[in-house]
């Protein structure tokens, strides 16, 4: 009799503590909600103390240590927000999404051993992602596998054709591979999606040289100024449209282009380029191969993020 009572005093006990757990867990989910809501209309510090209140109800909210990291990366604490990420994930049993995103972060952070760990880890559970299959791509560009990545990219683009952020990426590619075909079909695709205004400034960058590859010089200085409009302080924009004039013979006006990407990159051309016209001439295009060469152009637009 006395065992028995003692059986369900204890049995009780269990009992009473899953219901305050449960409440505890509810409470915090409560908070992570409110948080979330909070993190879309771009209120950040409120987000943050959110679902900071939610992690002091529950330590085991998956969804709180994924906004927490979220807030946190916003904010440029990087290495904390990694760190609640991986609780994300942990707590989560490794749901794909956080996964992915601890994937981005790590190689936004240069991890990239790491960064591809966790893309293939989401590639095994999330097949039809077209966010997973971007992160693969990208995490296969920063190692240096072309082919693949645009393979990635492709099936990314399967699953999702308007993604802008991968199609930036996949006609940074055809760049470096001279598909310049290719190329401008992928941005007339991301120009149709978003509106010619709305694409980044790299996309017009692309498009005019490609179109200055194919001889297509007139429309090529149009994607060049267009380019310098959308982003004044595009040095890469004008030393292109400066290389264009100088094909074209229209030295002064190439001159003053270089002139205004000398400006805003003193870096561009050596001290000495400027002293004679043709020494002038081979230096700006000097410049503009090893821009082309050094210009990895796999960094998306802020915008795009």
């Amino acid at each position: 009799m006395i065992l028995m009572i003692a059986v369900l005093a204890l049995a009780g006990c269990r009992s009473i503590r899953r219901i305050g757990e449960s409440r505890q867990s509810i409470a915090a989910r409560r908070l992570s909600g409110q948080g979330f809501k909070a993190m879309h209309n771009n209120k950040w510090d409120v987000a943050e103390t959110l679902f900071s209140d939610a992690l002091e109800v529950s330590s085991a909210d998956d969804r709180a240590h994924w906004g927490l990291a979220e807030s946190l990366w916003q904010r440029g604490e990087h290495d904390a927000a990694i760190e609640h990420m991986e609780q994300a994930v942990r707590l989560s049993a490794s749901d794909p999404k956080r996964v992915q995103r601890l994937g981005r972060m790590y190689l936004e952070v240069g991890r990239d051993q790491e960064a591809q760990q966790q893309s293939l880890a989401a590639l095994a559970t999330a097949r039809s992602s077209a966010d997973v299959w971007a992160l693969r791509g990208d995490c296969l560009l920063a190692a240096g596998h072309l082919p693949e990545a645009l393979a990635a990219y492709h099936r990314a683009l399967a699953l999702q054709p308007d993604f802008p952020e991968v199609q930036l990426q996949a006609a940074e590619i055809y760049h470096q591979e001279h598909r310049y075909g290719r190329l401008l079909a992928t941005l007339d695709r991301l120009q149709d999606g978003m509106g010619t205004d709305a694409t980044p400034a790299r996309a017009d960058v692309l498009q005019g040289i490609a179109m200055r590859q194919l001889g297509r010089s007139d429309e090529a200085q149009k994607c060049f100024v267009r380019a310098t409009e959308k982003d004044p302080n595009d040095s890469a924009a004008r030393l292109e449209l400066a290389t264009l004039l100088l094909d074209e013979g229209n030295v002064e006006a190439a001159k003053e282009s270089l002139a205004m990407a000398l400006r805003l990159n003193p870096n561009l051309v050596g001290p000495n380029a400027l002293g004679g016209e043709s020494n002038w001439a081979n230096e700006v295009k000097k410049q503009q191969e090893r821009l082309a060469n050094e210009q990895h152009g796999f960094d998306m637009p802020a915008s795009l993020r």
